[in-house]
């Protein structure tokens, strides 16, 4: 029950009650209800931006989300360490491997390129980390194009080097006599004196006195194409492919101690020295041809002898002096 109230009335000298209007009075009661609605909006949205009303689930799923937040900046760290030790083998790729097998270096643009076309990130679009979660993934997905584009180049460095480990070992590169076994190397490449005619003549190889018997060892790796005498002047002889355009022969042999078309290794006994064929006396002839054109032996010496030993060897091999055959 509302309290009544009175004013005093000097006119007539005694308390008179107030009358309120009714107009105010609506107005008094709608003004009320509208602070009181405004109040309690306010408080509705202090109470959804705070904790006090947040159910066990959201709790939950608020944690998980800065759990999220913490992995990705975690998974970011990672990233750049493998981002560290991947730019350190692309440094070696293409400044010590490719360099030493002569292969042409990765340009660093084709390293790095990101992906164009369309965007393959749509679908990570329209959340609260939107960009955070792009920029990882995309970071990530760069990473994985530069492992595989490092995988393919150590993959081909891989095949260079079997492939020049290959060549290295086929080129014929060690004498085929012992220098223990050996009388004296009686002839060189060049022009000689025929044992037979005495007219001056292109000699073609190199002679190697020694015994016969003396045993014979492949120059390189290849395959044996010929081991017979019907090749004029040559006597029983061998012929090796190396393959890469390189064949190495030795002439005037007493005995073969291989068969056509066996694969032989440097080093391995092939045959031993005789005086077959056009030969004056026991000694082996030794051609290399490279490309079909015979070339200067005492070239491909550096795997077999000591500086001191080639010089020798040079000096003996540019007299002009009278071959065996």
């Amino acid at each position: 029950m509302s309290k009544v109230k009175y004013y005093y009335d000097p006119d007539t000298l005694s308390y008179r009650k107030i009358e309120p209007e009714k107009s105010k009075r609506y107005r008094n009661i709608a003004f009320f209800f509208l602070g009181s609605f405004l109040f309690g909006l306010l408080g509705l949205i202090l109470l959804l931006n705070t904790n006090i009303i947040n159910t066990p689930r959201e709790l939950s799923l608020q944690r998980e989300v800065k759990n999220y937040e913490l992995q990705f900046e975690l998974l970011n760290k990672k990233m750049e360490q493998i981002e560290d030790v991947l730019a350190n083998i692309e440094d070696r790729d293409n400044n010590i491997y490719r360099l030493y097998f002569e292969a042409n270096p990765i340009p660093e643009e084709q390293r790095r390129a990101g992906f164009g076309g369309i965007n393959r990130y749509k679908s990570l679009e329209g959340f609260n980390n939107s960009e955070m979660v792009i920029a990882t993934t995309q970071r990530l997905d760069i990473i994985k194009k530069q492992m595989a584009i490092q995988s393919k180049s150590l993959d081909e460095i891989t095949k260079l080097a079997e492939e020049k480990e290959k060549l290295l070992m086929s080129i014929p590169a060690i004498q085929p006599i012992n220098n223990e076994d050996l009388t004296r190397m009686a002839s060189g490449y060049g022009w000689r004196s025929d044992p037979f005619t005495k007219a001056r003549k292109m000699h073609y190889g190199m002679d190697f006195t020694a015994p016969k018997g003396t045993p014979i060892y492949a120059s390189g790796n290849g395959e044996v194409t010929r081991a017979d005498n019907n090749s004029s002047g040559y006597g029983k002889h061998i012929r090796i492919d190396h393959g890469y355009g390189y064949i190495s022969l030795y002439g005037h042999l007493s005995n073969y101690n291989v068969k056509v078309g066996q694969k032989v290794k440097r080093g391995d006994l092939i045959g031993f020295v005789g005086s077959t064929g056009r030969s004056e006396a026991p000694h082996l002839h030794y051609e290399v041809w490279k490309d079909g054109d015979r070339i200067n032996p005492i070239n491909f010496y550096y795997g077999s002898l000591s500086p001191e030993e080639f010089e020798n060897m040079l000096k003996y091999a540019n007299q002009e002096n009278q071959s065996l055959d």
